[in-house]
């Protein structure tokens, strides 16, 4: 039976399909800006409070367009991503670039757009300094190593590659402040998708625990904490979201008992949220395209790991439902695929479903198929191997009508880059 939501019907989607052929992704205007309203609301008991949101989640202008005018900014990892970011309206200290192993050319295009550097290496100090400036608001990305489990998406933190250990966070604000940088500021992210409320509520008192540290040993009063991201979502049908109401009333716990005692307060409170926001409320679209019986029962759609590579690469789970048969008994076990030339490339292994007709059984379109909660690392982690296009995004406004908001691939997008001038006389 379906239990998850999504905002259209089998006859809708039928309408739908004849102006925007499947697969696409969509995404629900409403459904995401009430959302972002209820975090907003639920982090209100902060003296000031921000999310930044992670740009590479669900790198559309559109969707940043409706979270910009809700107050969220932007968090980039590329000079690309900046540039969402700013023709998307936001600007200034409302965008944050994390990024690491960072080229110089997109340290000084941050800076030239007033963006706050968060720096994620010690030797990036003199890096950006030699290169783009000191801007005057720097913040640190500290790794706590084995200080803080991980989890499986974003690994160990003494074994991933990001950030500041303990000892070179102190040694940088120290030489920051000796340099003329005049504010400062904290950041972390440890974990991917992670549903544990205790388990972001003991990161929050780590970097808090760590302000007082660094204010001791150095004089540096951090302007704003910025706890990461990493929230994760209900993806299945049996897990709970979030208790945001928790979530934030143990984040203030620790805040009074840390900060406010040793003179830290008020602090400004920051997020990096981008799955939590956007994730829930975006579907990819598809259709079943053909059956096969061997070993196992086979639905294969009319997208591939190339539109979505969560389930493949991670061996994420994704709830599946097919439109105008949502009451109907789940009698039917698949592995549901996609055309590309690996094995893996799999949205569901022996997943129960309803019995699903396909194009080929019945001559005519076959059932929908609608991949749920693929609004965040979905069409942005999409591919062309296999000369595979990635399919468009459309977007259902709060007015119930429907815009494309990026087109399907075409094969002249995918040969624009190529030299073909010569390729006929070439040996």
């Amino acid at each position: 039976m379906n239990n998850k939501y999504f905002p259209l019907d089998r006859a809708a989607l039928d309408d739908l399909a004849l102006r925007y052929p499947t697969p696409f992704y969509i995404y629900d205007e409403k459904a995401i800006i009430e959302n972002v309203r209820r975090i907003k609301a639920a982090f209100s008991v902060f003296p000031a409070y921000k999310n930044y949101f992670a740009v590479k989640a669900l790198p559309n202008p559109y969707i940043l367009k409706i979270l910009a005018a809700e107050g969220f900014g932007a968090d980039c990892a590329s000079y690309a991503e900046l540039l969402l970011a700013e023709m998307s309206g936001m600007k200034g200290e409302d965008i944050m670039f994390t990024s690491n192993e960072t080229p110089a050319k997109e340290y000084a295009a941050a800076i030239n757009m007033g963006a706050v550097i968060n720096l994620d290496d010690f030797t990036h100090i003199e890096f950006l300094e030699k290169t783009a400036g000191l801007p005057e608001l720097i913040s640190m990305r500290y790794n706590p190593g084995p200080l803080k489990e991980g989890n499986a998406i974003i690994g160990k933190p003494e074994e991933a590659k990001y950030g500041f250990t303990r000892g070179q966070l102190i040694q940088g604000y120290a030489l920051l402040r000796q340099k003329g940088v005049k504010r400062f500021a904290l950041h972390t992210m440890v974990a991917s998708n992670e549903l544990s409320v205790p388990y972001h509520i003991e990161t929050a008192r780590m970097l808090f625990e760590l302000a007082v540290e660094i204010s001791g040993k150095t004089g540096v009063r951090l302007e704003f904490i910025n706890l990461g991201g990493g929230v994760g979502i209900p993806y299945k049908p049996d897990q709970s979201a979030v208790d945001l109401k928790a979530l934030v009333e143990g984040i203030q716990n620790a805040y009074n008992e840390v900060l406010v005692p040793a003179g830290l307060s008020p602090m400004n409170i920051r997020t990096e949220w981008g799955r939590v926001v956007t994730g829930p409320y975006g579907w990819l679209v598809t259709r079943a395209v053909h059956k096969k019986e061997i070993y196992r029962s086979y639905i294969a759609l009319d997208a591939c790991m190339a539109d979505f590579m969560r389930p493949a690469y991670y061996g994420a789970y994704h709830h599946i439902t097919v439109p105008g048969k949502e009451d109907a008994l789940l009698t039917e076990t698949y592995d549901i695929v996609g055309s590309l030339c690996e094995n893996n490339d799999k949205f569901a292994v022996q997943r129960q479903l309803p019995k699903i007709e396909t194009a080929a059984e019945s001559g005519i379109k076959g059932d929908f198929v609608v991949i749920h909660d693929a609004g965040a690392h979905g069409r942005a982690m999409g591919f062309n191997y296999n000369g595979k296009l990635r399919c468009g995004e459309l977007l259902l406004r709060a007015d119930g009508s429907v815009m494309q908001i990026r087109r399907s691939e075409t094969v002249e997008d995918y040969f624009a880059t190529l030299n073909l001038d010569g390729v006929k006389d070439f040996t």
